[in-house]
């Protein structure tokens, strides 16, 4: 589809050159001759994809359009062109909003790269908002349970905060999207959230992944290596199965947390690190305290706050609108229309006794969506879900 520009110029013979240049290009040309005129246009307009804009107007001039512009609708560029150019218009220009400044008359060559980069721009951070929306979408938390809600309201007073949170709950109740909810809420979204597997890590490497280590520290250290602790720095270090790490990792993990400061292994200079800390577990680790398998200042150190998240068996009248959701986006993923589960069938899937939680679940709607017909009956759950 090809773009709307509007150009805002009072010269008829710079509106007429640029229009007929920009149409010959394949866009599509709005003109005004004020700059009262194209704030009308633009402000009623909802095809407007780019503005050129002169300085110098009758009614009303290009910088007070450019602000009233950018305050209505950031998102759309607009390119700044005038005949009275010079450097301080042009850095007034941008510092208000402009994309770019360029004087008359024109470079055709340049206008054209200008107008094009300004468009693939745009459409980069139109891609990238939808895509932001999609992601936050996968990690909502569903359900409307008494349960789920306490978690919701937990996270909304918790997240602005830098109070370590400990997760705990069984496989595949949701504990990373606890921790992933608590993240995008917190003040240190402008810096990454780092994930580490606990479990997934042989006890040799994990002090290794977590803190880094120097070149020839060890046979493999072929070069240094950044740990996870500094590559969290000024943001979230999630640390998921922490009831799986090693007694002598936890020691070190504890002297970061009390200090801010980590060493690298084969290191001796120390590295202040500004981190907060998510852990996970789906173990109990005072258990684990009074087995010698985990330390106790380490769990009071991380469970500042604590949040237990129930298991699917304890808020089944949540599954309803977690099957609804699971419908549609696996059936957005095979780019099919969503099938319907039909009532008995959502009864039986809420008798079920669900012991891998919500990871379960939705193994089983893909499973239902692939074999079952038209519609998920009853006989459909009977056949590939009940045992």
């Amino acid at each position: 589809m090809a773009a709307n520009i509007l150009i805002v110029d009072d010269e008829r013979a710079i509106r007429k050159t640029l229009s007929e240049i920009l149409s010959y290009e394949g866009y599509k040309i709005t003109e005004a001759e004020n700059g009262e005129e194209g704030w009308e246009i633009f402000k009623s307009s909802k095809i407007i994809d780019l503005v050129l804009c002169d300085i110098k107007m009758p009614k009303m001039d290009g910088l007070e359009f450019l602000q009233k512009a950018t305050e209505l609708n950031p998102d759309i560029p607009i390119i700044m062109i005038s005949g009275h150019g010079n450097i301080e218009t042009a850095v007034d220009a941008v510092k208000k909003g402009a994309y770019d400044y360029i004087s008359k008359p024109p470079d055709l060559n340049r206008m054209l790269i200008t107008i094009r980069n300004a468009m693939e721009k745009n459409s980069l951070k139109a891609e990238t908002k939808t895509l932001k929306k999609k992601i936050a979408k996968s990690f909502e938390i569903v359900g409307d349970s008494e349960g789920i809600q306490a978690i919701k309201d937990t996270i909304a007073k918790v997240a602005p905060t830098d109070a370590r949170v400990l997760i705990t709950g069984e496989n595949g109740s949701g504990k990373e999207l606890v921790a992933r909810n608590l993240y995008a809420l917190s003040n240190r979204t402008s810096a990454p959230l780092i994930e580490v597997n606990c479990a997934a890590i042989p006890s040799e490497l994990i002090e290794s992944e977590l803190f880094g280590h120097e070149k020839g520290s060890f046979t493999s250290a072929v070069k240094q290596r950044i740990g996870k602790f500094e590559q969290a720095n000024g943001g979230t270090l999630f640390l998921d199965e922490i009831g799986d790490m090693s007694l002598t990792a936890q020691a070190k993990v504890l002297r970061a947390l009390q200090e801010g400061k980590i060493t690298r292994v084969g290191g001796e200079k120390e590295i202040s690190v500004d981190v907060r800390v998510i852990a996970a577990t789906n173990k109990d680790l005072l258990k684990e305290v009074e087995e010698k398998n985990f330390r106790l200042d380490l769990y009071h150190r991380l469970s500042v706050i604590l949040i237990k998240v129930p298991t699917l068996n304890d808020r089944k009248s949540d599954i309803p609108v977690l099957a609804d959701r699971f419908l549609q986006t696996i059936a957005d993923e095979y780019k099919q229309k969503p099938k319907k589960i039909e009532p008995k069938a959502m009864e039986a899937l809420q008798t079920h006794n669900w012991t891998g939680n919500i990871r379960e679940l939705r193994n089983v709607i893909e499973r239902l969506i692939i074999l079952s017909g038209s519609a998920i009956t009853y006989n459909d759950v009977k056949s590939y879900v009940i045992p």
